[in-house]
C-alpha cells in the first residue's frame, strides 16, 4: 500500500515541474526589460529631428541661432559639393585614428602590466590616476612647447584622452575576477599563459569594452577643440571660420557630422561587444 500511495504521489508530482518551469521562465520574463527591440538607439535621435523640424516649421526657432534642418542641409550639401567638407572630414578623420590607436595599445599594454603584477601597479596605477586628476586639455600649452604647434601635439593629447578610461575600465575588470578562478587555474596546473589567455582575458573584456566605448567618444571631444588650435583643415577648423563669420549653419553642420561619426563608432563597439561577449547572459541579452 506504501508502494502505491508513493507511485501515486510521483505520478501526480510529474506533471506540476514543467508547469512549475513554465511559471518561473514567465516571471523572468516580467522581471527582464524585454525583447530587445531593432534601431532603438535611432529613436532619440530621431525625436530631436522631429522636434527640430517642428519647431522650425512654427517660426518657434531664430534661424539665425538655430537654423532649419533643410537649411543646414543644403549647406552640407554646398560644402561637400565643393569639396570643402570631404577633405576636412578625411583630415579629422586621420587625426582621430592616429591617436586613438595609440591611446588603444598604451591603455591595454598598461592595464595588463598594472593588473597582472604588483610592482607593475605600484609603479602605474598611481601615476595614471595622476593623470586623470589632471584635466587632459589643460596639458595643451605644455605639449605645444614640448611637440611644437603642428599635428603631433593634437595625435599626443587625443591618445591621452583616450587611453585613460580604457586603462581605467580593464584595470578595475582584471582587480576584480574572482579569487577562486586563480585557485581553480591552479590546481589545473594552467601556465602563466594559459591562466591569461583563458581566464584573465575573458575575464576582463566586459570592462574592456566599457573603457572602449568611452575612449571612443573621448577621442571625438578632443579633436573637436585641438582642431581649433593652429589647424588649417578639419572639422574644428572649419566651425571655427564659421564662428568668425558667423555662420551658424556650417557650425552646424560640424556637429552634425561629429555626431553621425561618434554614434557609428560607439554603435560599432556595440555590435563588437554583444559578438564577443555572446557568451553571457545579461539583462541587455
Amino acid at each position: 500500500m506504501t508502494a502505491v500511495t508513493a507511485t501515486t504521489h510521483t505520478t501526480a508530482a510529474a506533471p506540476l515541474a514543467p508547469v512549475e518551469e513554465a511559471h518561473q521562465v514567465r516571471r523572468r520574463r516580467r522581471l527582464a526589460p524585454g525583447r530587445r527591440l531593432p534601431a532603438t538607439r535611432l529613436v532619440g535621435p530621431v525625436v530631436v529631428l522631429v522636434l527640430w523640424i517642428a519647431a522650425s516649421a512654427a517660426g518657434l526657432l531664430d534661424p539665425g541661432a538655430i537654423p532649419a534642418p533643410w537649411t543646414v542641409l543644403e549647406t552640407g550639401t554646398r560644402l561637400w559639393t565643393d569639396g570643402t567638407l570631404p577633405d576636412d572630414i578625411l583630415t579629422s578623420l586621420q587625426r582621430a585614428a592616429s591617436g586613438f590607436v595609440i591611446g588603444l595599445t598604451v591603455g591595454i599594454l598598461l592595464a595588463l602590466v598594472s593588473g597582472l603584477t604588483r610592482t607593475g601597479e605600484a609603479l602605474i596605477d598611481g601615476t595614471v590616476n595622476l593623470n586623470r586628476a589632471i584635466p587632459t586639455l589643460g596639458l595643451i600649452p605644455l605639449f605645444i612647447l614640448w611637440l611644437g604647434i603642428g599635428e603631433t601635439f593634437k595625435i599626443a593629447i587625443i591618445a591621452i584622452v583616450v587611453y585613460i578610461p580604457i586603462y581605467l575600465n580593464t584595470h578595475a575588470a582584471l582587480s576584480g575576477i574572482d579569487s577562486r578562478f586563480v585557485e581553480l587555474a591552479e590546481v589545473q596546473g594552467l601556465s602563466k599563459l594559459r591562466f591569461i589567455r583563458e581566464v584573465v582575458i575573458p575575464g576582463a573584456l566586459p570592462g574592456f569594452f566599457v573603457g572602449l566605448r568611452l575612449g571612443v567618444t573621448g577621442s571625438w571631444l578632443g579633436l573637436v577643440v585641438l582642431e581649433q588650435i593652429n589647424a588649417t583643415s578639419g572639422l574644428g577648423y572649419m566651425m571655427f571660420q564659421a564662428q568668425n563669420y558667423g555662420q551658424t549653419d556650417v557650425i552646424l553642420v560640424g556637429l552634425v557630422v561629429y555626431g553621425v561619426f561618434g554614434l557609428i563608432s560607439d554603435s560599432a563597439v556595440r555590435i563588437i561587444e554583444r559578438r564577443v561577449l555572446s557568451w553571457r547572459r545579461t539583462l541587455s541579452s
